[in-house]
């Protein structure tokens, strides 16, 4: 066996003179490769103390740099819950029940209450203290639905729903008459 040769497999061996050989490295250039090759795992072995140190404390904690686990601005964590949650039209509503003089002048203010909106059916019910008024705000309805879904977005209040005063409750007693509403006939 002295003076065979095994047969060599790709990859194996000496070099084929048709591929050029790799150049060697210098002192220089071994000394930059050993430099990265520590610099790698000084990171993979500071990375698992990291690791360890934070389970001996009980989880991650917040550093010095801004992460998903600050605290936010009260401003900010309310705008964004309502956008997490699909609540941008029913927020705009009740910005709007909370501007609602602005939207409908002081007079009218005075006079009709927003009560609730319903937002499948995209209605906002106003309640009015006086049976004028009700029939007032039923005639300036449209105008006021055009203008609601112009600083609320298009289509996003469809009627006002108008409801007069509730009058007094009923009362039932001997003195009533048989078929009488009271003084719920007065109140419309």
């Amino acid at each position: 066996m002295s003076g065979e040769q095994l047969p060599e497999r790709p990859g194996e061996g000496a070099a084929r003179p048709d591929q050029p050989k790799p150049p060697e490295l210098s002192g220089v250039d071994l000394a930059r490769q050993a430099l990265v090759a520590a610099k790698e795992q000084a990171r993979a072995r500071g990375a698992a103390a990291q690791q360890k140190k934070q389970a001996r404390r009980g989880g991650l904690r917040s550093g010095a740099r801004a992460d998903g686990r600050d605290p936010l601005p009260l401003g900010a964590a309310i705008n964004r819950l309502i956008t997490e949650r699909g609540w941008e039209t029913p927020a705009a509503v009740g910005g709007v029940m909370g501007r609602w003089p602005q939207m409908v002048g002081p007079e009218v203010a005075q006079h009709c209450e927003p009560q609730k909106y319903d937002e499948d059916a995209r209605v906002l019910t106003v309640q009015c203290d006086s049976t004028a008024w009700a029939t007032q705000l039923r005639l300036l309805a449209p105008q006021l639905v055009a203008r609601l879904n112009q600083d609320l977005g298009q289509g996003t209040v469809k009627l006002i729903k108008v409801l007069g005063p509730g009058g007094p409750g009923r009362r039932y007693g001997p003195l009533r008459a048989p078929g009488s509403k009271g003084p719920g006939d007065t109140y419309g």
